[in-house]
């Protein structure tokens, strides 16, 4: 039997939260870092998402399920909504750590990640596009669906249960 893959996972935080919160449920962080390890044999999982200081236990709780995080300054719109867009970083950080995985897991629904997710088929990089909700996602990545699983279709493996 040989090695495992050395994977790696880069997560557009926001866009799992916001779009599993839509649909009515909430993942268990560690169950979904236990799931992508199980999986796809991801040795590194990077969150990327905005900064905000009152989030700083969950911070703690992201690394404690062995996650990296990359922080984005958070901008505050006139309603007072935060606004961390990260997806110039997740792309950045993908392309930095290129070398250092064999294939990446791009968790994501947004059309922004398209010249990313393009480069890493066209040089056999890219092992899943694991999207968070199916009824809400960019038509740009439609022509991916070889690699596309939705994060619905696990649910049961990553959703938070309270005791």
């Amino acid at each position: 039997m040989g090695t495992r893959p050395n994977n790696y996972a880069f997560i557009d935080s926001n866009n799992l939260h916001l779009s599993i919160e839509n649909q009515g449920w909430s993942i268990s962080y560690g169950r979904f870092r236990r799931y992508l390890s199980d999986k796809f044999s991801v040795k590194k999982a990077i969150h990327f998402l905005g900064y905000i200081g009152k989030n700083e236990n969950m911070y703690a709780g992201l690394r404690n399920y062995g996650y990296e995080i990359i922080f984005k300054p958070t901008l505050y719109l006139p309603s007072g909504e935060p606004k961390g867009n990260v997806d110039a970083e997740l792309v950045l950080h993908t392309m930095i750590e290129y070398p250092n995985f064999d294939r990446a897991i791009i968790v994501a629904g947004d059309g922004d990640y398209y010249c990313l997710i393009k480069h890493l088929i066209e040089k056999n990089k890219l092992e899943r596009l694991i999207i968070p909700d199916k009824n809400n996602y960019s038509s740009l990545l439609r022509q991916f669906n070889k690699y596309i699983i939705f994060v619905e279709d696990f649910k049961g493996k990553v959703e938070f249960r309270k005791h």
